[in-house]
């Protein structure tokens, strides 16, 4: 591929991460006042639940309930229709903030704790590292390409100190140049599919990670 069409492409991929700023739905995990002016009206409806403002397990089953009530289908994800038949007025679009990514970026990666190692992997059943925060940032809705040393390329590039959770961190391991990726979880911590112990936590600052370490990227 030529430099030009390789700088296309990245151009075409930082159009669509930024363009997930925006939703169709309120669900787990949202934050703000348009989620706490959903749950006032559940509450005045006889819902228990408290307009906080945090979309959790508790605002997802009253959604639940509300929608199984009004035939609708009961997912527990304020869509157009839901939102119409809970507020009595056309759904607004759903802003999102880069901390709502983070968050859900982490919790996702978290679930894959002691999946195996699979080279190649990139599912579930079995992850390789670039496979592994691929799939984790696709969950959120966000594109990334398919190995270690192509993401090392996109996103922006971030200094060892200003590290937050949900920067990609990468590492030279067995060849030259960004070779491993993992996702930074604060407090010195990253998740990574390895091929010692498949998806796990570890340490940055550890004497392996940290001679091997060579940069850290920031996608959203």
């Amino acid at each position: 591929m030529s430099k030009i069409i390789r700088l296309m492409a990245l151009s075409l991929l930082f159009m669509c991460w930024f363009s997930v700023a925006s939703a169709d739905a309120f669900q787990t995990g949202d934050q703000g006042t348009q989620v706490a002016e959903l749950q006032g009206e559940l509450a005045n409806l006889g819902y228990d639940v408290v307009a906080d403002g945090d979309f959790g397990p508790a605002t997802k089953e009253a959604i639940k309930e509300f929608q199984a009530a009004n035939g609708l289908t009961a997912d527990g994800v304020v869509g157009p229709q839901t939102y119409q038949a809970l507020m009595g007025r056309s759904m607004p679009q759903v802003s999102r903030g880069s901390n709502y990514y983070a968050r859900r970026i982490v919790q996702t990666s978290l679930q894959y704790i002691g999946v195996p190692y699979v080279f190649g992997g990139t599912t579930p059943g079995g992850f390789d590292c670039s496979g592994f925060t691929r799939y984790v940032f696709a969950n959120a809705g966000i594109s990334l390409p398919r190995t270690a040393d192509a993401q090392y390329e996109v996103g922006t590039p971030i200094a060892y100190d200003d590290l937050i959770a949900g920067d990609l961190v990468f590492f030279s391991t067995y060849t030259y140049g960004a070779s491993h990726v993992g996702i930074y979880m604060g407090d010195g911590q990253f998740i990574n599919a390895s091929s010692s112990r498949g998806v796990s936590i570890a340490s940055l600052n550890s004497s392996y990670w940290s001679a091997h370490y060579i940069g850290a990227r920031r996608i959203i």
